[in-house]
């Protein structure tokens, strides 16, 4: 009932399959349409976006979230993202990417040669301090153990939560357990932490939380702690827990493509002449770029996203009702063969300017953070923070994956490892 047949992804695919690009259900009266068509998603996202809010899903993600970023609507999301979008500007991201690099060199420090790792939980360590630090000028070093350990059971239980999300209304909370309690509480433990300290502290270093602590409303009023945690929470999980994922699957990639290994080694070997890659090298690091595009291709850190329609609406050759919930896929559509020849094969070359594949690429065939109005706030962080780091890391060691190692997908609010991804490395 709330995870068809146990395989969303499946249930999803077969759908498409059967029925072709839009697809029309009630889930025990919730009406619904999967869309799988570039065109249509578009029509969604931006040009009919006003007609829109986030999908009766989501509202399985307040009870962590609260109304920050991800879950906010109206005129108080418009509010909240003018106020968070100074930190994501061009010039504050590239004074990010020092700390980026600083953080990635001290964790391979601590690697030697031979050595063995789930190279998915060292990622998700990484760039949870590097989100701690870089928007909130804090280390959670000390932390990271239980705040990974309170993701895994809120990620685990998503899936479940979000179908209670679809069939309840809005004035009855969704069932929970004390495993899931537990979890927030952890949390909030530690996000309240971070206003405390601040707070008590009284300094402003320019970060982002200096921002949220200072901003006033038309009235003079700041923000409450709890309005406060809300946006911290959404930065703090959304900014580490996608990367992460991204280069998790990146490494597994490479690991069992040899041959798109050794090219991207060649580049940094070219570019960088074993010094530490910095945000100038960057443009220059073209193949590293398009790998990390055929990962997130392949693996994409959201693997769908919802939308609920306020009034009718059409799509296509079809009226549809208000009310209904529109589902799109990440995942689906980027293994799609009419825009992706071979599809399951990891081929960043299908990314160079000239290839035709790349030319002829209709917008929303390819949308890994979204895309109109709410596209993702981090987009730029996101991208600049997984080519360092990539690079960072693979000019140093090489990561080795067991062959023949299948490593099955956890889908929830991001497209996760469902186990470790075990690795060895290999000091180059």
């Amino acid at each position: 009932m709330f995870e068809p047949r146990g395989d969303a992804i499946g249930y999803f695919t077969r759908c498409v399959r059967e029925y072709g690009d839009i697809v029309f259900l009630r889930f025990l009266g919730v009406p619904m349409c999967f869309v799988n068509r570039p065109e249509y998603i578009e029509s969604v996202l931006v040009t009919q976006s006003g007609n829109f809010e986030k999908s009766k899903d989501y509202r399985a993600l307040r009870r962590v979230l609260g109304n920050g970023l991800l879950t906010s609507e109206g005129e108080f999301w418009r509010r909240q993202r003018k106020l968070v979008q100074p930190a994501f500007h061009q010039e504050r991201i590239a004074a990010y990417a020092e700390v980026m690099a600083g953080y990635t060199e001290r964790m391979l420090a601590s690697w030697s040669d031979g050595q063995s790792l789930d190279i998915h939980a060292a990622m998700m360590r990484l760039t949870l301090d590097i989100v701690a630090k870089t928007l909130f000028d804090t280390d959670v070093s000390h932390e990271a153990e239980d705040v990974g350990a309170a993701l895994d059971v809120l990620m685990g239980k998503f899936m479940r939560q979000a179908g209670f999300a679809f069939l309840l209304p809005s004035s009855i909370p969704i069932p929970t357990t004390s495993r899931l309690q537990r979890a927030v509480k952890q949390l909030d433990k530690v996000i309240y932490g971070i206003i405390h300290t601040r707070r008590s502290s009284g300094q402003m270093s320019g970060d982002l939380l200096s921002v949220l602590l200072q901003a006033q409303d038309d009235e003079g009023v700041g923000m409450t702690d709890r309005q406060l945690h809300d946006e911290i929470m959404t930065l703090f999980l959304a900014g580490h827990e996608t990367t992460a994922n991204a280069l998790s699957w990146t490494w597994l990639l490479l690991g069992q493509n040899p041959g798109v290994e050794e090219k991207l080694a060649e580049e940094l070997r070219r570019v960088l002449g074993g010094k530490p890659p910095t945000l100038a090298d960057l443009p220059k690091l073209v193949y590293t770029d398009r790998v990390l595009r055929e990962s997130m291709r392949l693996y994409p850190p959201v693997w769908i996203i919802g939308r609920r329609a306020l009034a009718p609406f059409r799509l296509g050759d079809y009226e549809l009702p208000a009310d209904t919930n529109v589902m799109m896929s990440q995942l689906l559509m980027h293994h799609d063969a009419r825009y992706f020849p071979d599809p399951e094969r990891f081929d960043p070359d299908r990314w160079y300017p000239q290839d035709p594949r790349a030319a002829s690429l209709p917008r929303f065939a390819y949308f890994p953070f979204g895309g109109g109005p709410r596209v993702c706030i981090g987009a730029g962080f996101a991208m600049m923070e997984a080519a360092l780091l990539l690079a960072t890391i693979a000019q140093r060691f090489q990561v080795h994956i067991a062959p023949g190692q299948k490593i099955e997908m956890l889908p929830s609010v991001t497209l996760r490892p469902k186990r470790d991804i075990p690795a060895r490395l290999t000091l180059r």
